[in-house]
């Protein structure tokens, strides 16, 4: 009769029930996790082979019974998931009485409904049993797959006694022997178990209720809850299903902490979910890295303008997580600004009066470092010293690193023409791992050459030349050029040095050294109606110049880094011109009986003053198609050396360059058409050797007439008209329009050279050229009809403006 009453007490569906809440109660998700008791019956499995804790009732052996007894289960400790923080299961105090016909089961909504209506169970002896067995180890084996907060652990002993419960002998069983006592398979209900909860072996208890706290009558938050947690009222839950709720509710980051506390009621558990939202959101601040050497690139009010819908809402901590909306406008901000390197790597904890503030790596340059690799990419010792290229980049240690500006230095590092390649990658700071080391790597490119040529110009005829040149000269990037050219018309020798940045000057100021030796049949006394030559020899008059000079220039811009419309130069040039016959005789008389030099024995000395200013506003300077180029120089001799020669020469120059409305047809539309104008003059006061006048007519004047054939002049007018147009890959062509006048000056010019050969002062000419586009620049070959009936041909190389 005891022995009865005790089974009535303590049937299997009573225990299941009590082990349920004692594995809910009283302890925190990350309590359960971390402690961890066994009993010490041990049951095999045929499925694992391992060993299961199991508890036996001295009713099912019928050994003697001890009046009471208790299991005292001891949780090792073990590492878990820190994503519940501050979250606890509390249950309060309860007796098996409570629950009198909880009974698991394999249905989708478990037994019982919300009202306590009973629902058909299946197989609910074999449920109960698998609950009575092994509820403890497995509500206590649960595996937390948090992906919210951090939490801290609490352990906790508890200690599990159901009254009047009575534990015997403990004894390993065998499968076969556990399902003669049990009356089923515990692997075949492990199975059930597995498909109708979704974890293996776990005890489950039915919710009457489930209850939100801490929304107020923020319906919205409610909602969200709701639309959380997966635990009904009405089905079935577990511990791991809870926790599972309790870190989705996180996930929707609007909460600060989130506690769930499951309670025993008549019905079934009651399961309340305190929650603490987030604060309003006030303002989104962004805090750069490293904190001392930041440079703020990010403006308030692009923050305001991503973050500034979500002003005046509840924190959603989603919306500061990497991969979402908010943080993606910002990183897209950050790229479409060039700031290839900036990152938001965090956020501070919001502030209690609603403001968040991102933590964002800006990539501050620690470093910059020139490695000079082979076309392999292995590394080898270069010749070009390294503050050539350094003093290229416009980005510095301590600058942000900015994707435009670098893409500008690596272009300028390339035009150096001393490298082959020019490339840049980052490593990380080695005194600050937030910042950023830039490595320039460059593949040196042979500096040297040796070149030989002819060709034929309008105004040089045949010709022949040699050159030499060395563009980095000691490694600093000075180039040293020299070059012999013989033609039908010259003869030239020609060495020059230039530093295109002298060293240290803040201002990129260049500067070149030449000397040099000319001799050259002079426009001024050839061509024309009437050959006039040498008295004596009969021969035409050859201009010798014998001197050197120097020049500085530099862009006029206190930004070396842009682009400057502007730039200027000042030099002096020595020059001794003389007079001879083709033998290199000095003869200066003509047959007309006038002296073709300013003093009396056949050699002037020139020392000459240079200033030139020059606006450039073109798009492209070797082939523009929009803007415009205006040019401005004065000469001025001092009265020094043979013939005290004191006279000022000044020129002016504008182009402008238009896209064309009309095209022709039969042409190619894809690159642009475009019309090209230029006017130019000048003047010259005081003494001025006739060989220094303005020569007009030629190749670089009026087409269709040859070189100097129209007059020479003390000053002079030039207008020219092109329409240029594409024909087909790289062959384009032009249309033009040429006039020049002397503005009647020919006969101010000593000796009237013009008027002698009966040139006529004044020339309009017309045609069509052909452009080809080639290594060595833009093939020029121009066919020209002046307004005498004559036409010729024009060679050259480039535009003509």
């Amino acid at each position: 009769m005891q022995k009865k009453q005790t089974q009535d007490r303590f049937d299997s569906r009573t225990l299941a029930l009590w082990a349920t809440i004692v594995a809910l109660g009283s302890m925190s998700p990350a309590q359960a996790e971390t402690r961890q008791r066994t009993p010490e019956v041990v049951l095999k499995t045929l499925s694992e082979k391992t060993e299961i804790p199991v508890e036996v009732a001295a009713s099912s052996i019928e050994r003697e019974v001890k009046p009471t007894a208790s299991v005292d289960l001891t949780i090792p400790e073990k590492k878990v998931s820190s994503g519940l923080a501050n979250v606890t299961f509390d249950v309060a105090a309860t007796t098996p009485e409570a629950h009198e016909e909880l009974t698991a089961t394999s249905a989708p909504h478990g037994a019982f409904g919300v009202g306590g209506s009973e629902v058909e169970p299946t197989k609910t002896k074999s449920i109960e049993a698998i609950a009575a067995l092994s509820v403890e180890q497995e509500a206590l084996e649960m595996d937390t797959r948090a992906i919210a907060p951090q939490i801290s652990l609490v352990e906790k002993e508890d200690i599990i006694s159901p009254p009047a419960a009575t534990f015997v002998e403990t004894t390993n069983l065998t499968a076969l022997e556990t399902k003669e006592i049990l009356g089923f398979d515990l692997q075949e209900q492990d199975e059930a178990l597995l498909i109708a909860q979704g974890a293996p072996n776990e005890a489950r208890v039915l919710v009457a209720e489930i209850a939100i706290n801490g929304v107020g009558d923020n319906v919205d938050l409610e909602q969200a809850v709701v639309q959380a947690i997966e635990t009904q009222a009405g089905r079935p839950t577990t511990v791991s299903q809870i926790r599972a709720d309790v870190n989705r509710i996180y996930a929707t980051g609007l909460f600060a902490n989130v506690t769930a506390t499951p309670e025993d009621t008549v019905l079934g558990v009651k399961v309340t979910y305190d929650v603490v939202p987030n604060p309003v959101l006030t303002d989104v601040q962004v805090q750069a890295l490293p904190l001392d050497d930041n440079r703020g690139i990010t403006p308030p009010a692009v923050v305001d303008n991503i973050f500034g819908d979500r002003y005046g809402q509840i924190i959603n901590l989603n919306d500061f997580q990497e991969g979402s909306g908010k943080l993606g406008q910002l990183e897209a901000w950050y790229q479409e600004n060039g700031y290839d390197l900036a990152k938001v790597v965090g956020i501070d904890e919001p502030s209690p009066d609603g403001v968040v503030t991102l933590v964002v790596v800006e990539g501050v340059i620690e470093d910059i470092r020139v490695n000079f690799i082979n076309s392999d990419n292995e590394p080898v010792e270069g010749k070009t010293r390294e503050f050539i290229v350094t003093r290229e980049v416009e980005l510095k240690p301590g600058d942000v690193f900015d994707r435009n500006t670098a893409q500008r230095d690596l272009q300028r590092v390339f035009n150096l023409g001393l490298f082959e390649d020019v490339q840049l990658d980052f490593t990380t700071g080695e005194e600050d791992p937030t910042k950023a080391i830039l490595n320039l790597n460059v593949i040196e490119a042979n500096t040297g050459s040796i070149a030989a040529g002819g060709g034929i110009s309008s105004a040089s005829g045949f010709f022949g030349t040699v050159s030499y040149q060395q563009q980095n000269l000691g490694g600093n990037n000075q180039r040293l050029a020299t070059e012999l050219q013989l033609g039908t018309r010259e003869a030239l020798f020609d060495v020059s040095f230039t530093d295109p940045w002298i060293a240290n000057d803040p201002f990129r100021t260049s500067y070149t050294v030449n000397a040099f030796r000319r001799r050259s049949i002079s426009l001024i006394f050839d061509g024309g109606d009437n050959d006039v030559d040498l008295l004596e020899s009969g021969d035409r008059p050859r201009i010798n110049r014998l001197g050197g000079g120097v020049t500085f220039s530099r862009p006029l811009s206190k930004d070396v880094f842009a682009r400057s419309d502007w730039r200027g130069s000042l030099g002096f040039q020595y020059q001794r011109v003389s007079i001879t016959d083709s033998d290199g005789d000095k003869e200066f008389i003509d047959e007309a009986g006038n002296q073709l030099s300013f003093s009396d024995n056949g050699t002037d000395d020139l020392f000459t003053l240079r200033f030139n200013l020059v606006r450039d506003k073109r798009n492209n300077p070797a082939a523009p198609t929009r803007g415009s180029v205006t040019r401005i120089g004065t000469d001025q001799t001092l009265p020094f050396g043979s013939g005290g020669i004191l006279f000022n020469r000044v020129r002016g120059s504008h182009s402008f360059y238009v896209p064309s409305p009309l095209k022709l047809p039969l042409v190619s539309k894809d690159k642009p058409h475009t019309l090209a104008f230029n006017i130019q003059g000048g003047a010259i006061i005081g003494d001025l050797p006739p060989y220094e006048a303005f020569s007009l007519g030629g190749s670089n004047s009026v087409r269709g007439f040859e070189e100097g054939d129209v007059g020479s002049g003390r000053r002079y007018l030039q207008a020219t008209a092109e329409y240029r147009f594409p024909i087909f890959s790289v062959v384009g062509g032009a249309l033009f329009v040429d006039y020049a006048t002397d503005l009647g000056s020919g006969d101010d010019v000593p000796g009237d050279p013009a008027g002698t050969r009966g040139k006529p002062g004044n020339g309009f000419g017309y045609g069509i050229g052909v452009r080809v586009d080639s290594p060595l620049g833009n093939i020029r070959v121009d066919y020209g009809l002046n307004d005498e009936g004559d036409s010729r041909i024009h060679f050259g190389i480039g535009e003509r403006f």
